[in-house]
């Protein structure tokens, strides 16, 4: 039994490189029915993709709250603490509620699964699910950790899901292909519930339509059903959009980037299949003051943090820098784990830096700044294994044309953004 949150999250913390050998979702759905089965009593929507998938749910509970619904909302990684993967319009699990609910999990562990314990993303998923079942709610966003056919959250049978982007990402797991990855990612389609995907390639496209084919799922696609016009670019940008018979003009979006807007026009095509009465006037509010933190996130009039933490990722990061500061010389610093395909992102990063700075994080499956830095062909390099002397040094040598852009794991991001705000609020 835990007796402190400080103790049990330490110990789960600890369980990332699981030991349980049993097949995928196994433990889960033990635990999970030894508890009554609660995901069985909740309404979910369900995230998958490389990218994209927490803005695009983040975009979607702004929605959903908006028009008067309570929302529940799992993701990862946390930026400061865990309770923030677990919330209820934003308010984060209490601790005596998390220690409660991790109690009950260890409990079961210990009985039903001979002590084995499953790894750290498996128990929060089931804390989650009871968190949600235990609360007054209308419906679960959830968001998956890696993949979707295997992923923890699988359990789950949502009203609709969610995927959002697909690139070469841990390979080791998921597959050295896009349609190898695309399959993964469409386990999350169930029978008969529609899918609203966000994937450029046609042929993970193809492989996620036999999927839905094969559950008898309407299939959803941007720039398919889903069409986005006329964007206008700005503080806010706008744009139009359109799906089914739903016509919707002049949409306001806090957040920048093209990428953006593909994910608010994926977040407003779930919103409409989960509740077809949603207004447009509803969907206008919400995004014009939806943001998402640790994502091209303006920390000072300098720095900026973004968790590109892929080459899909890194492309959209520089295409958003260009469109919104085009006369700004760039100087990176990059810190990544190690089942990434860095080379892509490190020579789109050279092509357009000012100079690279590389670091590390505490980790265990972290790159080395020194292996990463390898990586890079510019003539202007900064190694220093201590993150945060590396910020120090780049801050003190900007420039007044110069901006410092932060990026890499959303791990990474996490740590610097608690670094950085806390900065902020001593100035």
């Amino acid at each position: 039994m835990f007796h402190s949150i400080e103790e049990c999250t330490d110990f789960i913390f600890k369980l990332r490189a699981s030991t349980y050998k049993g097949e995928p979702l196994e433990a889960v759905r033990k635990i999970l029915f030894e508890l009554g089965n609660p995901h069985e009593k909740v309404k979910f929507i369900h995230f998958a993709g490389s990218n994209g998938k927490g803005s695009t749910l983040n975009a979607t509970r702004e929605i959903l709250m908006e028009h008067g619904l309570r929302v529940g909302a799992f993701i990862s990684p946390h930026l400061e603490r865990v309770n923030e993967r677990m919330t209820i319009n934003h308010e984060q699990i209490t601790d005596e509620a998390f220690l409660l609910y991790a109690n009950k999990v260890d409990d079961i562990i210990q009985k039903k699964l001979d002590g084995l314990y499953p790894s750290f993303f498996e128990i929060i998923t089931v804390i989650a699910c009871l968190h949600f079942a235990n609360e007054t709610i209308d419906v679960a966003l959830m968001e998956t950790g890696i993949g979707g056919r295997i992923d923890s959250t699988n359990v789950i049978t949502p009203e609709v899901s969610v995927i959002t982007t697909i690139s070469l990402e841990h390979t080791e797991i998921l597959g050295d292909t896009i349609e190898k990855i695309a399959f993964e990612k469409a386990g999350i389609i169930k029978n008969e519930k529609p899918v609203v995907v966000g994937v450029k390639q046609l042929e993970a496209r193809q492989v996620i339509k036999e999927k839905a084919k094969e559950c008898r799922s309407d299939y959803f696609g941007l720039n398919e059903e889903i069409t986005i016009t006329n964007i206008r670019k700005g503080a806010p940008q706008y744009f139009d959009f359109s799906f089914a018979n739903q016509e919707i003009n002049n949409i306001p979006l806090a957040m920048q980037g093209e990428h953006q807007i593909n994910n608010a026009a994926l977040a407003i095509t779930a919103s409409l299949l989960f509740d077809h009465t949603i207004q447009q006037a509803t969907i206008r509010a919400a995004l014009q003051k939806a943001r998402w933190e640790g994502r091209f996130e303006k920390i000072s009039e300098q720095i900026i943090i973004d968790g590109a933490h892929n080459s899909e990722g890194t492309e959209s990061l520089i295409h958003t820098l260009k469109e919104v500061f085009p006369a700004k010389k760039y100087k990176f610093i990059y810190a990544a784990l190690q089942d990434k395909d860095h080379e892509i992102s490190i020579k789109m990063m050279d092509e357009v830096a000012a100079s690279m700075g590389f670091t590390q994080i505490d980790l265990p499956r972290a790159a080395k700044a020194d292996v990463l830095a390898s990586k890079s062909k510019h003539p202007s390099i900064h190694i220093n294994e201590n993150w945060q002397q590396l910020i120090k040094d780049e801050q003190k040598a900007l420039l007044p044309d110069e901006l410092l852009i932060i990026t890499g794991s959303l791990y990474f991001i996490a740590d610097v953004r608690k670094y950085l705000v806390e900065k902020v609020k001593q100035v």
